[in-house]
């Protein structure tokens, strides 16, 4: 079995590619390019280098990697195409923990390079938007202090997230919900616990679309859930303590479903679970499944079709006493800004909704009654 070692690069530019293999680009340049002098070109390097380069891998790896048929351009080996192919699931099913480490990196390089820069710890239920904002916010001056904003994000269930912040692990938490959640739904029964008015304060983040990723043209006519439970078709979950899996819960529950009548598509009844929407929208570009939970963004990234079924917020939580600490303050201006509001406005099945505001609680979340009289006595502070 072939081991892997993984190097990391300083640099002002590191590109967008999370984890980068100089076999790998190699071969999907002359994949994309048809010959090895044109993917050479492409990236920048001599002939000779690709070349020679590629023979060492294939004595290396023990197999051929190009192969030309007569008359033909280069083409990549079937074991070529292989390689590529595990590069892209290992990278779609990891992303989140790669984004963490490379996070955990820069996070460290930050304090030592520039003492003005503000970090922020964000625990977070698996969202895109926040790996766009991570990279936006450390390419922009943010605050009045003037230094960059680095959010060292942490993906994980909303469960777990908001658990991190009331243990002192974080100081933003990211969780989602229904845009009206019912006092009586499964979201409000596993948050009401975990949040409290008065402790906690929600800053507005995104509305955004979750609904059935499915494969392009939805073959199996799929859109709603009632669909998915009469075809049987094979159906991937989020993790348990994830908000999809949460929301999923709650809309099984307004179509008269029950969880057991969707997703068990193994003979021994054992769910498919994909950590996050990448990986289950991969899983499904793949053949692996026919349909999924999870946002539009994740599925026309990968060229697949969406069945909307549900608008929801996504909140950033905190602590009220750490409201106007600087760096949360630095993130609550950066997304107030027109710059971050346009970029998100421009991904699919995103919109800004009142970004970087401080929210009521009770507005937001409308499972929790507050008397009158107690208001009377106690008016809210800012942004209740």
């Amino acid at each position: 079995m072939h081991r892997v070692q993984l190097h990391y690069t300083l640099s002002r530019d590191a590109g967008d590619a999370l984890i980068r293999n100089p076999l790998l680009d190699t071969l999907q340049a002359v994949a994309h390019q048809g010959s090895i002098s044109a993917a050479a070109r492409a990236l920048d390097l001599s002939y000779r280098h690709v070349w020679g380069a590629l023979k060492r891998w294939e004595d290396e790896l023990g197999g051929e990697l190009i192969v030309w048929g007569k008359g033909q351009s280069a083409q990549l080996s079937e074991f070529g195409t292989k390689l590529l192919w595990a590069e892209r699931q290992a990278q779609a099913r990891l992303a989140p923990q790669i984004e963490a480490l490379r996070a955990d990196l820069e996070r460290a390089f930050a304090v030592a390079f520039d003492d003005r820069s503000h970090v922020l710890t964000l625990y977070a239920s698996h969202d895109d938007a926040l790996s766009v904002l991570r990279a936006h916010a450390a390419s922009n001056a943010a605050g009045t202090a003037g230094g960059a904003l680095h959010l060292d994000i942490r993906f994980t269930g909303s469960v777990d997230a908001i658990r991190a912040l009331n243990e002192g692990r974080c100081t933003i938490a990211g969780f989602h919900t229904l845009e009206q959640p019912s006092p009586d739904s499964l979201a409000a029964r596993t948050y009401q616990p975990l949040l409290q008015p008065g402790l906690h304060k929600i800053i507005g983040f995104a509305r955004r679309t979750q609904g059935l990723i499915v494969a392009r043209g939805n073959p199996l006519g799929l859109q709603s859930l009632a669909d998915v439970a009469r075809t049987g078709a094979r159906f991937i979950h989020r993790p348990l303590g994830s908000g999809t899996r949460v929301l999923l819960g709650d809309l099984l529950a307004q179509a008269g479903l029950q969880p057991g009548d969707i997703g068990a598509d193994a003979p021994d009844g054992e769910l498919h679970v994909e950590p996050s929407h990448g990986a289950l929208a991969q899983a499904i570009a793949s053949g692996a499944a026919d349909v999924g939970m999870g946002i539009e963004l994740a599925a026309r990234a990968r060229g697949l079709d969406f069945v909307p079924l549900a608008q929801e917020r996504y909140h950033l939580a905190c602590l009220k006493s750490s409201l106007e600490q600087p760096a949360t303050r630095a993130l609550r201006d950066l997304l107030q800004t027109a710059a971050w509001q346009q970029r998100m406005a421009a991904m699919p099945g995103y919109a800004p909704m009142r970004c970087g505001e401080v929210l009521a609680m009770s507005r937001v979340l409308p499972w929790w009654s507050f008397p009158a009289a107690r208001r009377r006595r106690s008016p809210p502070a800012t942004g209740e």
